[in-house]
């Protein structure tokens, strides 16, 4: 696992993580941007892929960007409930995913921490501690690097405390 404060649209790694609503309606954030920057082609495979529920993920090409690919995973917004568990539920599902399709490297935003309203001290515990459980019980997977790219500098630092625990 690293830590890095970059563009995430930047980020030359197999697949980059694109916090998503169920939809896979890219319009605003982040997920705006990864469109905009990667072109048409996102939206259109996400527009065909159709629904998402909350706590999955899915792929698609990268189109222009550097990463080849795009997970597009759905965290919680908060005030739906049991938003912890499914926040855990999606960055597990982006591991599966990832380890599914044999990518070697992910980069990782800070899921549901944006407009979804998510703590940002929760949201680093959850992603950090439940990609290292994944790592330490999956000898099998493919990932060698997971990365949390985190623009935010509250947020960066809260990923930087729970790194540093592990």
């Amino acid at each position: 696992m690293r830590l890095v404060s970059a563009d995430l649209t930047e980020r030359d790694v197999d697949a980059i993580v694109n916090a998503a609503n169920s939809h896979l309606q890219h319009g605003g954030g982040v997920a705006g941007a990864i469109v905009r920057k990667g072109g048409r082609v996102i939206q259109e495979e996400s527009d065909r892929i159709g629904y998402v529920p909350v706590g999955g993920a899915a792929m698609t090409t990268g189109g222009k960007l550097k990463a080849r690919s795009v997970i597009h995973a759905v965290g919680p917004r908060m005030g739906d409930g049991d938003e912890d568990s499914k926040l855990k539920k999606a960055i597990n599902s982006v591991l599966d995913l990832a380890t599914g399709r044999r990518l070697t490297s992910i980069s990782v935003p800070a899921i549901s921490a944006g407009i979804f309203g998510f703590p940002k001290d929760r949201c680093a515990q959850i992603l950090v501690g439940e990609t290292a459980a994944f790592l330490r019980n999956s000898p099998e997977t493919s990932l060698e690097i997971v990365e949390f790219c985190i623009f935010d500098q509250e947020a960066f630092g809260l990923f930087q405390k729970e790194i540093e625990r592990i």
